[in-house]
């Protein structure tokens, strides 16, 4: 009978190939090789933001952030695909952040507040995201046509949509929906900011104002 692993199998795992002197490829090895790609996606994550809290969104390019990580670039592309990838990557986890705190954060932007609470809530929220990371999602570029219909949109539209019907809005809930959300577009809130000097406060405080009328005037 041929050698074998010395290194226990738990249930449910399979065994590797053979590794060449008659033993398994190890399992351990494996899970190691997992946690240091993880560890790696972590640590050029970590460079990317700080590149980009640095330089900017528009000054981060693949090499800058494998020279600021200590990698080789085609370590960087395998990792993300291409530069798109990266910032979609970057954007990806702010987005589910965001996602997290309005679907099971505390109130009033989550659960166990009023209807017309949550959705001004939601608001100041998303424009406070929009001033962090506006940048980022124009650099994931994003087209015109599907913007509205990834994963990320599309679910915080719906949660637009279920607060106004919460409040007692009856009138086409889902147009209104996307009506209010187009005072969150990254693109206006940014040129308000930006071009025309709008502090965030006002900008939080015209949200409230709509929202109050479109669920009042329900």
């Amino acid at each position: 009978m041929g050698a074998v692993s010395l290194i226990p199998i738990r249930p449910g795992a399979h065994a590797g190939p053979a590794d060449g002197q008659g033993g398994l490829t190890s399992r351990p090895a494996a899970e190691s090789e997992r946690r240091d790609a993880a560890r790696n996606r972590e640590l050029l994550l970590r460079a990317a933001r700080e590149l980009i809290d640095e330089c900017g969104v528009d000054r981060l390019t693949m090499a800058t952030l494998a020279q600021r990580a200590g990698v080789g670039k085609g370590t960087v592309f395998r990792r993300f695909g291409s530069r798109a990838g990266l910032m979609m990557t970057l954007l990806s986890d702010a987005e589910a952040q965001f996602q997290g705190r309005f679907m099971f954060g505390p109130p009033p932007l989550g659960p166990g507040a009023p209807a017309l609470e949550r959705l001004v809530a939601f608001g100041a929220e998303r424009i406070g995201w929009v001033l962090e990371y506006g940048e980022l999602a124009r650099a994931a570029d994003v087209s015109a046509y599907n913007r509205f219909d990834v994963p990320a949109a599309v679910l915080w539209h719906r949660h637009l949509e279920w607060l106004l019907r919460q409040a007692g809005v009856t009138a086409d809930p889902w147009l209104m929906a996307g009506a209010l959300s187009v005072t969150l577009e990254p693109e206006r809130i940014l040129h308000s900011v930006r071009v025309h000097g709008v502090a965030p406060a006002r900008l939080v405080e015209s949200w409230r104002e709509l929202a109050t009328r479109v669920v009042k005037g329900a």
